[in-house]
């Protein structure tokens, strides 16, 4: 033992400092960060929410990090997906398959439309102009053989079913002259083309069989879109609620076997091709506000959002709120990555709205209004803005005290969209008795208060995740006002035209969640048992809604 002195003995050299572990040099002014792929996964196991990426070294520029996506192992990617969602997204094909089946040939909303419409493209490589009723010759001849005019909206009528007339069908078909199609293609004639050039693929492969032939080949794309859905809702739920593992599943299986889904995407329809692009973008934006945004990640979410504008018109509901998505995310990013984490912003701005630009560019040299129909839908809004919003906000809620009634006698919130969302199929023809929907009401309540249950026991997540859950609010938010805007444009000639559940569907990611949240609410205990009977409510639901199709057309 050394004595202490008045003179100071030299220090002892420090050892050097050891290097941080990756996880605590992820940490910076409080923010988690992402290091390594084995700590992401740490984090997920744990059910921590992760910030925005790191950069270590030199900074790789953009196209450095565009060109790496050539390099991308895609088979490994698909590799990393659960097995579960892959069976989710074989039961929502195999479950719009059957629907394809059990639906007669256009007996689903508008399905000689988009018939027409990819008969054009496909036979003469040109959109059809005119919103007349389709006049293509072969097609005019299997509706005429099909008794579609006689049956559409006439529940009391059936669709063809003796030996005689399926022979007489056939006959018919037959001896039908090839048509190259038409110009006309109805409602459809306003809609983008991508969803009708896909389809022009399988209407290629049967153009040597019959009418019906092509349908039905065609239908089963739309149902392989399905599973799509479902698969990218498992993965939506995966990112946005990562602690429970198997109720990924239960969203994933409830949307799979969601009734309408089914029957939409058992049709020729592009809102097919729209759920599951939204599902997609419901990923995309939740894997980022998990991890941290990206150039991939920003190219992936502009990607997905230029497919919605050229899929469907109603997409120009989503896309404001998934810009929005862009922007929170970029500034969030800026904190860690700087002045890259804005070129990623304008990478994917500029992807997802480039089909807007050269569809203006092309209207404007053809002396065309610049947004097309959506240009024309502005010009033909009537009333007051105050107006609108009245209306709309009536469409799903009860009026206000004090507000004009636009829905004399009729609870909107019920009988419009949960009533419909029960059961309403074929051409808006095919609903379930009364008490089915008054049934319906049991299970629906009963999810409700395990969703809002679990909310509950989760304030202080809610709290700190408030930017993400504002992009999705403005998401589903958007798309209700486009509905009703598009409703009141036809109002007081035709009530409520557009209030029809089908049109929130690209919202099913929001429902799968919602789904999730219900079964964990019931605790860790009760949670799987309650998250089964979830399965098996829609596997019930869907199975009962296809016998009452099958009643409708061949009872």
């Amino acid at each position: 033992m050394t004595k202490r002195t008045g003179t100071r003995t030299p220090a002892r050299a420090k050892p050097p400092a050891k290097q941080p572990k990756q996880q605590d040099a992820a940490k910076t002014n409080g923010r988690k960060q992402v290091g390594s792929r084995a700590f992401t996964r740490r984090a997920r196991a744990t059910g921590r929410r992760l910030g925005p990426t790191t950069q270590t070294g030199r900074a790789q520029s953009l196209s450095e990090r565009v060109a790496g996506l050539a390099s991308l192992n895609y088979g490994a990617l698909l590799a990393r997906i659960p097995r579960a969602a892959w069976i989710c997204a074989l039961v929502a094909c195999l479950n719009a398959v059957c629907w394809s089946i059990v639906s007669p040939p256009f007996q689903v909303t508008d399905e000689p439309d988009h018939f027409a419409y990819v008969k054009q493209l496909a036979e003469t490589g040109t959109l059809p102009t005119s919103n007349e009723e389709p006049s293509s010759t072969e097609e005019l001849v299997a509706l005429t053989a099909l008794h579609v005019d006689k049956v559409r909206q006439r529940p009391q009528t059936r669709t063809i079913s003796t030996p005689a007339e399926q022979q007489t069908l056939e006959h018919e078909l037959a001896v039908a002259p090839h048509s190259s199609g038409s110009a006309t293609a109805g409602v459809a004639a306003s809609q983008p083309p991508l969803y009708y050039a896909l389809e022009a693929i399988p209407y290629t492969f049967a153009r040597e069989g019959t009418v019906l032939d092509r349908v039905q080949l065609m239908r089963l794309l739309s149902a392989l879109f399905a599973g799509l859905t479902a698969l990218f809702v498992f993965l939506f739920v995966r990112e946005a609620l990562p602690g429970v593992p198997w109720a990924w599943t239960v969203a994933g299986l409830s949307v799979a076997l969601a009734p309408l889904l089914g029957f939409m995407s058992g049709a020729i329809n592009p809102d097919s091709l729209l759920f599951a692009v939204c599902a997609a973008l419901f990923y995309c934006l939740a894997r980022a506000f998990a991890r941290g945004l990206s150039a991939r990640g920003a190219l992936a979410i502009g990607a997905l959002t230029a497919m919605g504008f050229l899929t469907k018109v109603n997409f120009i509901g989503v896309a404001p709120g998934v810009l929005l998505g862009l922007v929170v995310l970029s500034v969030r990013a800026a904190r860690v990555s700087g002045r890259s984490a804005y070129r990623w912003l304008a990478l994917g701005v500029g992807v997802a709205l480039s089909p807007v630009v050269l569809y203006a560019a092309i209207n404007v040299l053809s002396n065309d209004p610049a947004l097309g129909i959506a240009s024309m839908a502005i010009a033909t809004t009537h009333g007051s803005l105050l107006a609108q919003i009245d209306y709309t906000w009536q469409l799903y809620l009860p009026r206000l005290p004090g507000t004009p009634n636009y829905f004399p006698g009729l609870f909107t919130t019920r009988q419009l969209w949960f009533d419909d969302f029960v059961g309403l199929y074929g051409w808006l023809d095919t609903p379930f008795p009364g008490w089915v929907d008054t049934l319906a009401l049991i299970p629906a309540g009963a999810l409700a208060l395990l969703c809002c249950r679990s909310l509950a026991q989760n304030k202080a997540q809610l709290r700190s995740r408030w930017p993400e859950l504002a992009v999705y609010a403005v998401i589903a938010l958007g798309l209700m006002v486009l509905i009703g805007a598009d409703s009141y444009r036809s109002f007081p000639e035709t009530d409520a035209e557009y209030a029809q559940p089908r049109y929130l569907l690209p919202l099913l990611a929001l429902a799968g969640a919602a789904l999730a949240l219900a079964a964990r609410g019931a605790g860790r205990r009760w949670g799987p048992v309650v998250g089964a009977l979830i399965v098996v409510l829609f596997l019930g639901h869907d199975i009962f809604s296809q016998l009452q199709e099958v009643a409708r057309y061949y009872g």
